[in-house]
């Protein structure tokens, strides 16, 4: 019976804005239970980077796990040889240099007819219209699944992710999920025999290339979608947020004294569009006289290990200038998220500077509403530029 203390938490204000509480959890229950999460959180940022590579303790195998029932077991819900024979398989889809030397120029083409197309309209919302857009698109490439439309990308992503993040078991966010993973297995039956005949740099191609189990290249399809369209999505249309309400900052990008690369780095350290992770535990271990037991599941909370007091000077406020080097929005062990690199070169090398380059006069109309712990970003963004 494990002893960590116990703590509560009201889920919708949590969903509305986790980091008071995840404030008072660093500070006073850095390790604690949550019963209606039936997890325990660990939530400053040294406890998790250094306890997420101890797969031998804390395992991403969850056979119970939501995601693992109702996705599949995907290479991140593997350890050790298992996880790596996948994640090398996927390789030549992800490295940077195929980011750079293959996906950088379809990234820049998706993103040239967006922007012609929303131009003339003179606003928009921009989760949306524009940020769901470009991500199902973007997907659709790096996935292989171009048979489908970037709505329906977008809507098997968040079927999957709120079914991924269900823990109330509500029964009509689960049959939603199965719904949405069943349309994805079609897809992929479809374009199978193609990618056969005539293989590409998708993640479905290379998997097929790399002689994977279909269940693997199945899961593993499921994963990226989840995952990749709703953080592409929640993190540019965030950083736009962020720029466009921190003027100061944008000027910093402008004026060349920071990189959008430093924006993307600071605004995923201080909003974390995943800004959790779960765990298994595998054997019984004591962390900080707190004992853990096989079976009990932990949730590595990067959304607080990203605001840890002991580790950034601004915790709690968007300043480029700060060192955020110690944040962890893609992970810190083996399972360090393996579209980073897409994901950082889309937004901050291609989509954002785009935009404020060509939408003069890009402002706000009204404050966006944020949701989310597990997964967060903008839930509606209006946004009006000039069109001259």
């Amino acid at each position: 019976m494990q002893n960590a203390p116990t703590y509560d938490l009201d889920l919708a204000e949590f969903w509305q804005d986790p980091y008071p509480e995840l404030k008072r959890l660093r500070a006073d229950f850095p390790i604690a239970y949550v019963p209606q999460l039936d997890a325990t959180l660990i939530t400053r940022r040294d406890d998790i980077f250094q306890n997420e590579k101890r797969v031998e303790v804390f395992s991403s195998d969850q056979p119970d796990g939501l995601m693992q029932r109702l996705m599949g077991q995907n290479m991140m819900r593997k350890d050790g040889k298992d996880h790596m024979v996948e994640r090398k398989a996927i390789y030549p889809s992800v490295s940077p240099k195929t980011v750079t030397g293959h996906w950088q120029e379809r990234f820049q083409s998706l993103t040239n007819e967006l922007l012609d197309d929303m131009f003339p309209l003179g606003q928009a919302d921009m989760v949306r219209d524009i940020a769901r857009r470009i991500s199902g698109e973007v997907l659709k490439a790096m996935t292989g699944l171009t048979n489908i439309t970037w709505e329906e990308m977008d809507r098997v992503s968040q079927g999957m992710i709120d079914g991924c993040a269900n823990y109330v078991g509500d029964p009509e966010v689960e049959a939603r999920c199965h719904d949405c993973t069943s349309a994805i297995d079609d897809y992929i039956s479809d374009l199978m025999p193609v990618y056969a005949e005539a293989p590409d740099h998708s993640l479905l191609s290379v998997q097929l290339q790399k002689g994977l189990p279909e269940a693997a290249v199945r899961a593993n399809v499921k994963l990226s979608i989840s995952g990749g369209q709703n953080e592409l999505r929640d993190a540019l249309a965030g950083l736009v947020w962020a720029l466009l309400t921190h003027p100061e900052q944008l000027d910093l990008v402008r004026s060349g004294q920071a990189t959008w690369k430093d924006a993307f780095d600071e605004y995923c350290r201080w909003i974390s569009p995943i800004g959790m992770s779960p765990r298994r535990i595998a054997r019984r271990e004591e962390v900080h006289d707190v004992i853990l037991e096989p079976g009990d599941k932990v949730f590595f909370m990067f959304g607080s290990g990203n605001r840890d007091e002991r580790h950034f000077s601004d915790p709690d406020v968007f300043n480029i200038a700060q060192d955020s080097s110690a944040a962890m929005p893609f992970g810190a062990g083996p399972h360090y998220c393996a579209g980073a690199v897409a994901s950082k070169c889309m937004i901050a090398e291609v989509f954002v500077p785009e935009l404020f380059d060509r939408f003069t006069g890009l402002r706000l109309t009204t404050q966006p509403e944020f949701g989310g712990w597990a997964f967060r970003g903008p839930l509606s963004m209006p946004v009006q530029w000039d069109v001259i």
